[in-house]
């Protein structure tokens, strides 16, 4: 165990949950740490049946969809990798709060995609969103498809969180042993390009490509995202929600092939 905290991932019984749930036990493996599951619970009515716990009105139904959710994520979670420590927690919250309180003591936050409105950057309406407006770590965001091989992609600029996602990116490709294909915007400016160098003096064995960006920043992430096994992008806190950087926002996680890192600027 390398220490870091575990992968934290939520399970909630849904095909797309189920996807982050492999992707999670596939990061928390090749990371020696542990897999957590995590299940949000929605606080309902406290006017129930004497004996009955306010979160299952129904008695043992809920108990019985949670167990069920929980065995159906460890099933997948063991044949990715049969050997991983597995941890089930409940905790009663939304899940944006549920697993940004877990995350604080993870070294990723694991959700699956789903539909967001994108309008002017912003993850509106999507857990995604607001779990990295209050995660500590990186988000990963399972859509697509998952698979080890190709690069690792990083939209680089000039944004809060642009020098954490570096940082990710680097150390992600290093740990996957591929290549690191960076996306200048066309605001990337020496702040970048020096963080950037000293990146490859941190991780000389990684070979980095800068192919040049035609036309709008955020298509080239989704077409390079087609080869890709991860998309890289900082983003900074708004309030309840998480907001990408540029027009990028708009599209990379509804379009991109593979998943996609959500990497919090440092603070608040």
């Amino acid at each position: 165990m390398n220490g870091c905290g575990p992968v934290v991932v939520g399970v909630d019984g849904t095909a797309a949950g189920l996807a982050a749930v492999e992707a999670a036990a596939w990061e928390a493996d090749r990371r020696g740490a542990a897999l957590q599951l995590a299940h949000a619970l929605t606080w309902v009515s406290p006017d129930v049946p004497a004996g009955v716990a306010p979160w299952d009105p129904d008695g043992a139904g809920a108990r019985d969809r949670v167990n069920r959710a929980f065995s159906d994520a460890e099933g997948r979670a063991r044949r990715v990798a049969p050997h991983l420590v597995i941890t089930r927690e409940v905790l009663v919250g939304a899940p944006d709060a549920v697993l940004g309180s877990e995350s604080r003591a993870a070294c990723l936050a694991v959700v699956g995609a789903h539909r967001i409105d994108g309008a002017r950057g912003r993850l509106h309406g999507s857990v995604a969103g607001r779990l990295t407006a209050r995660a500590v770590s990186p988000v990963l965001v399972v859509g697509g498809r998952h698979t080890r091989t190709g690069p690792v992609v990083l939209a680089a600029d000039e944004s809060p969180g642009a020098g954490q996602a570096a940082e990710f990116a680097f150390a992600e490709a290093s740990g996957r042993g591929t290549d690191l294909v960076v996306l200048h915007a066309r605001r990337s400016g020496r702040t970048t390009a020096d963080a950037l160098s000293a990146l490859r003096e941190k991780y000389p064995h990684v070979t980095v490509r800068t192919p040049a960006v035609r036309g709008r920043h955020h298509r080239a992430l989704v077409e390079a995202s087609v080869d890709a096994q991860l998309v890289v992008v900082g983003v900074r806190r708004g309030g309840t929600t998480a907001v990408l950087p540029g027009s990028e926002g708009r599209s990379i996680l509804r379009d991109a092939h593979c998943p996609v890192a959500l990497v919090p600027a440092a603070g608040r």
